[in-house]
């Protein structure tokens, strides 16, 4: 396969609601948009996740930009591409920066399996026709308004509720949380808030009986995690410590979790995300697809990757009628009982809206072979 050009938009997204977590609150979602086309004119489509600003990794909006224009694209464009898998080691000069690689990546993937005639899900390995999916709700201005949000998601079907937490708004919340919804499959996510001074407060999570505390500790850390977890009983589940299989290895053999969330942007791309899943399922850990607040690109290739087998808890991959007013696939994804009904199209089933894509888009840059 024969690259022609790829373009680069940045587009801006106004949410339906801000999303609040421990390290702040959005309201606009500005990401990139990767077109890669090639000598026949089909187009493949990638999502950068990252944010504007560093809360999450250390990767913006703007360093994703520089590292695709200036080192990504060159070698991506320069030889041809017999398949996806590929790239990571024409990559492999360039350290980290792995939400600008699997936004590239990504665009790949959707290209290749177009051109081969078959869903990108099959072209992973997939076998499920659904897939279970959650919500994930921020902090909310007080806990009233988080019941109030929470029962009109279960009524809606969703199969299970994740909340933000930081110091302050975390046992109380879990508490009420569990007073109205005794039986709820029901996880909290720290994003990195606490420390292992903390550990008195989070023993005190155990009698609630949750699915998993996503990341309570460093973004960076496993040791500490590993302390943490034999210390209580609630799982741990890392997000923001694994950036690849290796850091997955490393986690499994410390004892640091319990369960491991999949984000294709965090871990470089779906070549590395179906490998940490490969290994998860060979040491019986669980994994689920963590969400990013993407739009329709981002969103169907992490239901793609969610059709893999040992992806059994449910994802962040909700409605795009919970974020956007207009989301930028057509079909845009829904969700029915808890459940979205995995595309059968090939590549990522999705057609993308250009005269949506256009009415976002701020800026775009077209860069020839």
């Amino acid at each position: 396969m024969k690259l022609n050009r790829v373009v680069l938009r940045h587009l801006q997204m106004e949410q339906k609601t801000p999303f609040t977590t421990s390290f702040g609150t959005m309201t606009t979602k500005d990401f990139i948009l990767v077109e890669a086309i090639d000598e026949d004119g089909v187009s493949g489509w990638g999502e950068s996740v990252a944010f504007r600003a560093p809360w999450y990794t250390e990767e913006t909006l703007k360093t994703n930009w520089h590292l695709l224009e200036d080192f990504l694209l060159p070698v991506t464009l320069q030889l041809p591409i017999d398949h996806p898998d590929e790239l990571s080691k024409r990559y492999s000069f360039i350290r980290k920066n792995n939400m600008a690689k699997a936004a590239i990546e990504g665009a790949i993937w959707d290209l290749h399996t177009k051109k081969q005639g078959i869903p990108l899900s099959q072209a992973l390995g997939g076998k499920k026709k659904k897939i279970e999916v959650g919500i994930s709700i921020g902090i909310q201005k007080n806990i009233d308004d988080l019941l109030r949000i929470i029962d009109q998601y279960v009524t809606e079907g969703y199969r299970r509720v994740k909340i933000k937490i930081k110091p302050g708004w975390d046992i109380e919340v879990i508490e009420e949380v569990r007073k109205r919804f005794p039986h709820l499959p029901l996880m909290a996510d720290a994003n990195s808030a606490y420390t292992l001074a903390d550990v008195n407060l989070l023993k005190r999570l155990d009698p609630y009986h949750l699915m998993m505390i996503e990341q309570p500790l460093a973004t960076d850390d496993i040791i500490d995690h590993a302390t943490l977890q034999a210390l209580i009983e609630t799982p741990i589940c890392l997000d923001e410590s694994i950036t690849s299989v290796e850091d997955t290895r490393k986690a499994i053999s410390l004892g640091s979790c319990k369960v491991i969330n999949i984000k294709i942007g965090r871990v470089g791309g779906i070549t590395e995300a179906v490998k940490i899943h490969d290994l998860c399922k060979a040491h019986g850990i669980p994994v689920w697809c963590g969400g990013m607040l993407e739009a329709g690109v981002g969103r169907a290739h992490n239901i793609a990757l969610t059709t893999l087998d040992q992806f059994t808890m449910p994802g962040d991959t909700a409605a795009s009628s919970h974020y956007w007013e207009k989301d930028i696939i057509e079909p845009e994804v829904t969700v029915q009982d808890g459940l979205i009904t995995v595309p059968e199209r090939p590549g990522i089933g999705y057609e993308v809206n250009r005269r949506q894509v256009d009415s976002y888009t701020v800026s775009s840059k077209t860069y020839l072979r």
